[in-house]
């Protein structure tokens, strides 16, 4: 069993019902960043940890998502005839060589755990990532990078952190640490939204993992949790049982492009950290306001 990180599971099946109608033709990874698609900044961050394959969980009406990651012979093409190189190799820099990128079909929304299961037969016997892909992390070490370098430090499986808003751990899943020294903790249990003043921490898991192939048994005969869906982190909590869990409190910031605001709230940081174009749009900005 190889114990290097090398394949990634990206979840991109669900409906985007909190962009819409933004994402009524266009999946809703496929919505733009400033200059490029969610997903792009997703796959680089992922490249830039070590990952070598990745496996996309997909549902009905998002072929835009395989097709960008194809090649456009006419486009191109015609950037080639006139010149344009800086815009070609803009075009180019997503693409995959052969064989690196798989599309799985989820066929019903039946939860991220159920989306995770889906690719069990292209991850086989060794740890993967999964990556959220609405959540776009901001951090001068890429944010999946982080957590391969924990990984490599202790292994077993990590779980990306970071501290819930003030007076708002109750909305999100949180994290229950055996103690809390540095940035990597060893974890006891998950709380799912837990009542105010009952959070074990402030930390919320925030759409990163690192896990072993045996959550893959654990999810194939995992039940409905949660909203009636498949939930991952039922399975994350049956694995805790018998396998370290450790909690990775990461350096950067997130966005959740899922909901509109914090879209926006992504598109004007990654324009402020553009290394071209920043200026002009720190301009544009103040301008508006």
């Amino acid at each position: 069993m190889s114990t290097k990180v090398r394949k990634a599971v990206l979840p991109v099946a669900g409906l985007g019902t909190r962009v819409l109608p933004g994402a009524k033709t266009t999946p809703k990874n496929m919505l733009n960043v400033f200059d490029r698609p969610i997903l792009s900044y997703i796959v680089e961050e992922a490249r830039a940890a070590g990952i070598e394959h990745f496996v996309f969980i997909v549902g009905r009406g998002q072929g835009a998502i395989e097709d960008y990651f194809d090649a456009s012979p006419e486009i191109e093409g015609a950037l080639e005839a006139k010149g344009k190189a800086d815009i070609l190799a803009e075009v180019r820099r997503d693409l995959p060589q052969p064989g690196q990128m798989s599309f799985v079909r989820q066929m019903a929304p039946l939860g991220l755990g159920h989306a995770v299961w889906c690719a069990r037969d292209i991850i086989g016997d060794e740890p993967f990532a999964v990556i959220l892909p609405d959540m776009l992390m901001a951090a001068d070490t890429p944010t999946l990078a982080q957590a391969v370098a924990a990984y490599d430090q202790v292994g077993g499986n990590i779980i990306v952190v970071e501290p819930a808003p003030e007076g708002e751990a109750h909305k999100y899943g949180i994290v229950d640490l055996e103690s809390q020294k540095g940035r990597i903790n060893r974890m006891r249990g998950m709380v799912e939204k837990p009542a105010p003043g009952t959070e074990p921490s402030n930390l919320f898991i925030s759409g990163r993992y690192i896990l072993q192939p045996d959550i893959f048994p654990l999810l194939e005969k995992q039940g409905k949790g949660a909203g009636g869906e498949i939930q991952l982190t039922d399975a994350m909590a049956e694995l805790m049982k018998v396998q370290d869990f450790h909690a990775l409190e990461y350096e950067g910031v997130t966005y959740d492009c899922g909901d509109k605001i914090g879209l926006l709230r992504a598109n004007v940081a990654f324009a402020l950290r553009h290394p071209t174009f920043g200026g002009a749009a720190r301009e544009a900005i103040t301008a508006l306001l």
